[in-house]
């Protein structure tokens, strides 16, 4: 209506009138062309001031104006109340000052394509001059503005500047995406700028911010962290002993661990090791600690993982190690602390483990911090389903399935629809949670990751075990074997063994021919399954293997040597004895007696 008025064809009798519009009306055939046809009618002044007005941006401070516009104040006001007449604008009341803003922000857009390159630099230049000038006090509440602006006027070393201070606010925000957008853009235009020692070293602080939002958001074994982090450590090597290494050694020891490349993630976990101790970092040498401790306890030494993790958080202070969360992508107590949690019940401390994971929860929740918070949601989920509690378990997936949704993180997102598989599986739901597994399975390993997928594995061929599928659950149990084989993930192996044991039991029965070499294979499984727990230190996993094989010989008739190895392991247990497998242990004991 606004168009057909300005044309002059349409009386201004309002929108019900129903006069006739003339045969030969040409009416513009989008929004754009019409909003550029009613531009091109403002007078020449208030043309050009739209303009500016457009490489200003939407939301136009009067004082920001003021600065870029060279117009008279009195002159300027009376085109500003033009354009709001015209309805191009609307004032914003607002304290200390006024505010303009574009009604629309298709009318900024073209407004702003009318404007000729290099004018549209100089203003650009103009309104990030006036953006310092006005608010040298609070500037930080501009990065982005500042960004945007110099990244258009050709200013490359301010844009880069104000680029890489917007993309590190953003990281303290957990607004990672818009951190990497940032970011990016500013190692994009680095080469624009003389090859110098100082842009080396610009490039290595751009290189070491990315390493952390990417890989929150894609995951600790993405190609780009693999890059990001060889290149800043090439950038550290040429530039002699820069601080920045141990950021690369870390992003580059967390993406060969992520993608079960364990000896080359072990290296770097030493190498980070040794430069803590030459530089005499506690906050390194606690990381340190925590991935060779991971990479440990994925090979099933537990009792070097416990050293490892214990001293991590011997070494770790809340508040000192607070800004870790930034630097390296998440908290180590919180980390570290549901690792220790993890190991403590494979040795033979449930009830330990599951208060260690509601004490890194709980500081997670004071922190805030989206990745942290998913590492404790993902160790409270894995403790619960450990001790086959799955009611409870599944508040904590669905709690991370619903932040990873929030705050795309895609990796932990996978991880949780593999947890809440499990979670329906251990509630007798067991064709929907296979889906979900498989799901989670396939979503981890597009990332590239590798890491625990044997285990992963294994809590599919239970599921299947469950429904009397033996036959589809061995088939699977082939593919952990070789999983385990190649990667030299050994923490679940007696876990593999004993589910092997108990599906070659079941195959058999169900076909109705129970042969004795059935048995004796079994049997050589449950004892194989034993002798890899009790070697690992791992109880919990021992007292599964006794309890299977206690039930073969129970069969078998052999009563008093399966009392006697069941009660053996279960002896060793001073806490846990509400948790399911202890129950079970004690129930089969009676049985037995």
């Amino acid at each position: 209506m606004q168009e057909l008025r300005e044309q002059g064809v349409l009386p201004d009798v309002g929108v019900h009138s129903r006069a006739p519009l003339p045969q030969d009306l040409h009416i513009p055939t989008t929004v754009q062309s019409i909003l550029a046809a009613r531009i091109d009618r403002l007078a020449p002044e208030e043309k050009a001031l739209l303009q500016q007005l457009a490489v200003i941006g939407r939301e136009l401070p009067l004082s920001i104006i003021r600065q870029v516009v060279p117009q008279p104040e009195e002159e300027l006001y009376h085109l500003l109340s033009a354009l709001q007449r015209k309805e191009f604008l609307y004032e914003q009341p607002a304290l200390p000052e006024p505010e303009y803003i574009f009604k629309h922000a298709l009318t900024q857009q073209v407004a702003y394509g009318t404007v000729l390159h290099e004018p549209r630099k100089a203003l650009h230049e103009r309104t990030a001059q006036a953006i310092e000038a006005l608010y040298s006090a609070s500037l930080e509440d501009h990065y982005s503005d500042l960004a945007y602006h110099y990244s258009r006027s050709g200013n490359t070393e301010k844009a880069i500047e104000y680029l890489q201070k917007a993309g590190q606010q953003a990281l303290r925000r957990s607004a990672n995406a818009e951190a990497v957008n940032h970011l990016t853009a500013a190692l994009e235009l680095l080469p624009s700028l003389p090859d110098t020692p100082e842009r080396a070293q610009q490039e290595l602080a751009l290189q070491m911010a990315l390493v952390v939002p990417t890989m929150i958001l894609h995951g600790y074994a993405s190609p780009a962290i693999e890059t990001v982090s060889a290149r800043a450590r090439e950038l550290c090597q040429r530039a002699g002993e820069s601080p920045q290494i141990s950021q690369a050694l870390l992003g580059l020891q967390r993406f060969y661990y992520t993608r079960a490349e364990v000896q080359t993630a072990f290296e770097l976990g030493e190498q980070l090791l040794h430069l803590a101790r030459r530089v005499d970092d506690t906050g390194l040498l606690l990381e340190a600690h925590g991935v060779l401790g991971a990479v440990r306890f994925y090979r099933g030494e537990l009792l070097l993982a416990q050293e490892h993790w214990e001293r991590t958080i011997d070494l770790y202070q809340p508040q000192q190690h607070r800004t870790h969360i930034f630097v390296y992508g998440q908290d180590p107590g919180v980390v570290y602390e549901g690792f220790l949690a993890w190991n403590l019940y494979l040795l033979v401390y449930p009830d330990q483990a599951l208060r260690r994971v509601q004490t890194g929860l709980t500081r997670a929740r004071e922190l805030a911090h989206p990745n942290t918070s998913a590492f404790a949601l993902v160790h409270m989920a894995s403790i619960h389903l450990d001790r086959h509690e799955a009611q409870e378990a599944q508040r904590w997936t669905d709690e991370l399935v619903a932040l990873s949704t929030e705050e795309e993180l895609l990796y932990w997102a996978a991880v949780g629809i593999f947890s809440q598989g499990w979670v329906l599986a251990e509630l007798g739901q067991q064709a929907e949670g296979l889906a979900r597994m498989r799901e989670g399975i396939a979503a981890q390993q597009a990332m590239g990751n590798m890491l625990f997928i044997s285990r992963y594995l294994a809590q599919m061929v239970e599921a299947y075990g469950q429904v009397g599928q033996a036959e589809e659950g061995l088939r699977l149990l082939t593919e952990a074997f070789a999983v385990m084989q190649k990667t030299d993930e050994r923490f679940w192996e007696a876990e593999l063994y004993r589910l092997k044991g108990t599906l070659t039991l079941q195959q058999f029965e169900v076909q109705g021919s129970k042969f004795k070499d059935a048995e004796a294979e079994a049997e050589e499984c449950f004892w194989k399954a034993m002798e890899i727990a009790r070697k690992q230190q791992a109880k919990s996993l021992e007292l599964r293997a006794a309890i299977s094989l206690a039930r073969l010989w129970q069969q078998q008739g052999k009563k008093h040597e399966a009392r006697n190895t069941l009660a053996a392991i279960y002896h060793w247990f001073t806490e846990g004895f509400d948790t399911k497998d202890l129950q079970e242990g004690k129930a089969l004991l009676e049985e037995l007696s």
